[in-house]
């Protein structure tokens, strides 16, 4: 049997706390689905919170209590793409049992999610100009970055790389695919994707040692 203490007001009614805890993560996956939407579809500028709240059928007030702002509403649907990326990555990556062959085709994986819109739109256009590129380029290291920095460290402990070429390249690799990424965005030949993953995989061939 329920308690009192086990109920919360809510508007006119009462009811569990698990309940309404549910209640308020279904409005708040609500407005991530619907903003995210709109935002890949039209832009970080061109979409006001009127617009958001109206296609998630829920009132400004209940999008101000899990979001303090427009801003904070697409860094939080911004987070869920790179989330999204870092995980195609790791999924592809550890496919493979060869340290080089996940940094490769871990790369690849990027470039090849970075093809789709949505993900061009939020995370490599609006991202960086919404956030400012220190906070964008903090959270890409929190996620699919992560997995650059993991491989290549074990790569320098498997002696494939040397030491002193780990940062560098982590750089280096991070710069190049996410320029490649934004090339393949306004590109409009579907050979470009597979002519970028056959050079990046040159490149880095290049650099094993032998």
């Amino acid at each position: 049997m329920l308690t009192y203490l086990q109920y919360v007001k809510d508007g006119d009614s009462e009811m569990p706390q698990g309940v309404r805890a549910q209640r308020r993560e279904r409005t708040r996956q609500a407005l991530l689905c619907e903003s995210r939407r709109l935002f890949s579809k039209l832009g970080y500028a061109a979409v006001g919170l009127s617009e958001i709240v109206s296609a998630a059928g829920v009132t400004k007030g209940a999008l101000y209590h899990h979001f303090d702002s427009k801003t904070e509403l697409f860094r939080a649907v911004l987070l869920q793409v790179q989330q999204e990326v870092a995980d195609r990555i790791a999924v592809t990556a550890d496919a493979r049992e060869e340290p080089w062959d996940q940094l490769i085709v871990g790369c690849q994986a990027f470039l090849d999610a970075s093809t789709d819109p949505a993900i061009q739109r939020i995370m490599l256009i609006d991202g960086p100009a919404v956030l400012g590129w220190s906070e964008w380029r903090a959270m890409n290291e929190a996620t699919s970055g992560r997995h650059l920095v993991d491989v290549v460290n074990t790569l320098v402990e498997a002696g494939a790389i040397p030491a002193r070429q780990a940062v560098p390249l982590i750089h280096l690799l991070s710069g190049a695919t996410n320029e490649a990424a934004l090339w393949l965005a306004s590109s409009e030949d579907p050979s470009d994707l597979a002519n970028a993953r056959e050079t990046l995989t040159q490149m880095l061939e290049s650099l094993r040692v032998r």
